[in-house]
């Protein structure tokens, strides 16, 4: 039986959010339903959309939360860093996804609508980026502008290659070892490239 009048509006977003957190986590969007989430905390399914709306906007809050605590693990990564933030910053990308693979994957399994995201979250969403595109910047002694913001994401698109190689076992099974060595390896090697350029050209 449903406690429907047990909790407030927000404690019941709250509760819904953190039960869908959990499940993500225990098996990523195959095994997620808003069902199994209302079964979780005694409510019904009809509360779940009478607090979210519908389930795209329950997926999107519970991976703007991911976004959130992977963003901290970045900024936890580079405040221990004594030296290499780079290195720090790979390391920091790699440790929760790996730590966290259902829910990292999610995050990419998950199209949310463009209406469906509200400005905060979009910030959210976007602090990750920001992380990584200010050490860019500064490890390649330039201003943070539009040209870096688009090699600092490419750079995020080798890292997430590599590393959802590791998160999936395909880098295990092609006899490869260590990815997140070899990711940090080629994002040196196109940083050095691009200060090179940039030695030249004044700009990557």
């Amino acid at each position: 039986m449903g406690r429907r009048s047990d909790h407030s509006r927000p404690e019941l977003r709250a509760l819904i959010l953190s039960a869908g957190i959990d499940l993500m986590a225990e098996g990523g969007m195959a095994r997620f339903s808003a069902r199994e989430v209302a079964k979780r905390i005694g409510y019904s399914v009809g509360t779940i959309q009478n607090v979210f709306g519908n389930l795209d906007r329950l997926l999107t809050a519970i991976n703007t939360c991911a976004f959130a605590e992977w963003a901290d693990e970045l900024e936890r990564s580079l405040d221990a860093a004594t030296g290499d933030r780079i290195a720090a910053l790979v390391a920091g990308y790699f440790r929760f996804a790996t730590q966290n693979p259902h829910r990292w994957s999610a995050i990419y399994d998950h199209r949310p609508k463009r209406e469906t995201l509200t400005p905060e979250q979009q910030e959210t969403r976007g602090r990750l980026m920001r992380i990584v595109a200010g050490e860019v910047a500064h490890a390649l002694g330039r201003p943070l502008d539009e040209e870096v913001g688009t090699f600092a994401r490419s750079l995020v698109a080798i890292v997430h290659g590599h590393c959802t190689f590791a998160v999936t076992g395909s880098w295990a099974a092609m006899g490869q070892h260590d990815a997140e060595a070899v990711a940090l390896t080629r994002v040196r090697e196109s940083l050095a490239a691009v200060a090179g350029a940039g030695a030249g050209a004044g700009k990557p």
